[in-house]
């Protein structure tokens, strides 16, 4: 468990919601939108934004995963070339208006890796990115379009995201002295 929960799973419905409407509020309708989600969590929360959309406002979004493995930059080297063909999501991305989901945003690496496949699939006209939480601490000039809520963190400090379909409850919470207790 988090040492500091700083959010339930309430908390967290009500949050996912909120960005649901967002999304389709800065998209100016569900139109053209498709959403993908960094695996694992930021996989889920694509999902259930999807969910809430066609809840709300009877659309169905494409939505799916995109893995980023191939395009972390701590793995590429001049022998190794990423290969789109991983990603295949069963729709295309060109011309969409593409909310990539991620759970938390610190560096900002994971979200350049996930710009890069999803460029390699196609030329979508716009890249919008979601996050649950941002913790700050930037390496790469990425800022996010939504978020669910800012949290400051020292580089001591974790951000633990609990998701109902991975830990069996919804939570997020912040880890001290990079401990994470479970």
């Amino acid at each position: 468990m988090p040492e500091h929960i700083l959010m339930d799973g309430a908390a967290i419905a009500r949050m996912l919601t909120r960005l649901s409407h967002e999304v389709v509020e800065r998209n100016r309708g569900t139109e053209g939108l498709c959403l993908l989600g960094i695996p694992r969590r930021g996989e889920i929360v694509a999902h259930r934004i999807a969910a809430l959309i066609k809840k709300f406002y009877a659309a169905e979004p494409p939505c799916a995963g995109i893995d980023i493995g191939l395009y972390r930059d701590d793995l590429v080297s001049g022998y190794f070339v990423p290969d789109a063909a991983k990603n295949s999501l069963g729709f295309s991305v060109d011309g969409k208006n593409v909310v990539l989901c991620d759970d938390v945003l610190h560096t900002g690496r994971s979200v350049r890796a996930a710009i890069e496949a999803i460029f390699d699939l196609g030329r979508p006209a716009k890249v919008m990115l979601l996050v649950l939480c941002d913790r700050g601490g930037r390496e790469m000039p990425v800022s996010p379009d939504f978020v669910g809520k800012n949290v400051p963190t020292s580089r001591k400090e974790f951000i633990d995201v609990s998701l109902v379909e991975i830990e069996g409850e919804d939570s997020l919470g912040i880890l001290q002295d990079g401990k994470r207790v479970k």
